[in-house]
């Protein structure tokens, strides 16, 4: 089995380092493009072309054996994407504090209001500036960032169809003490998938697979054969 790692939005797929070496098995983390060494426009970037770019790096990495589907936050608007192009490899998938939008709905509709309203505003920017988005660097002092997410220390305008994951068990991992994205909003994303959900409560925030990779990890080694 394989467990195949889809970040968030802001991240790339360093975002997993400190979970893989704790997985029972081989993994494949991503970069979603605008991430990494994927240049790209954040601006104009679509679902389908980030599903696009994963189902390459799973072809490209000749990953035939079953998959586990592992997605972070807006990392949960590919999945519905992945899944239907790897078709039967995927035997189950685990959401953590992931974005659900109502079928046929959009990302940005699970953001946080002010979060949503800042990001429409810097792509309706950059659309009438000619500029590309990108993400910026790591801070020069991260000592800031440590809290900023809940917990312990330490883009998207595309109808998504979740119709597409019918028929694969998913567990949805919810961070109760998350600020980006909150606990209730969780709550309502992970009654909005179409199979009856397991739902995972955990005493996190929102940067779970970092801030307690050994918990992730054990939740993970514990999801049915």
């Amino acid at each position: 089995m394989t467990w195949l790692l889809i970040h968030g939005g802001g991240a790339t797929a360093r975002f997993w380092d400190r979970l893989v070496p704790l997985l029972d098995g081989p993994s494949l983390a991503v970069d979603l493009p605008g991430r990494g060494g994927k240049p790209a426009d954040l601006a104009t970037l679509t679902v389908d072309e980030e599903v696009a770019s994963v189902v390459a790096d799973v072809e490209a990495a000749g990953v035939d054996d079953p998959i586990v589907v592992v997605a972070h936050s807006s990392g949960g608007l590919v999945v519905p994407g992945v899944v239907a192009a790897l078709g039967p490899r995927v035997r189950h998938v685990v959401l953590n504090a992931a974005l659900v939008p109502v079928e046929g709905g959009c990302g940005v509709d699970c953001m946080k209001e002010r979060h949503r309203e800042g990001l429409i505003f810097a792509r309706e920017a950059a659309a009438a500036d000619g500029t590309a988005i990108t993400l910026p660097g790591p801070p020069a002092d991260p000592e800031s960032f440590r809290n900023a997410y809940g917990g312990d220390p330490l883009d998207d305008f595309q109808p998504v169809h979740w119709s597409k994951v019918a028929g694969v068990p998913i567990t949805y991992v919810l961070n109760e003490r998350d600020r980006p994205v909150l606990p209730e909003a969780q709550e309502v994303m992970s009654a909005r998938l179409p199979e009856p959900a397991t739902v995972v409560r955990v005493d996190s925030g929102h940067l779970l697979p970092v801030t307690a990779p050994g918990a992730f990890a054990a939740l993970l080694a514990d999801l049915p054969a």
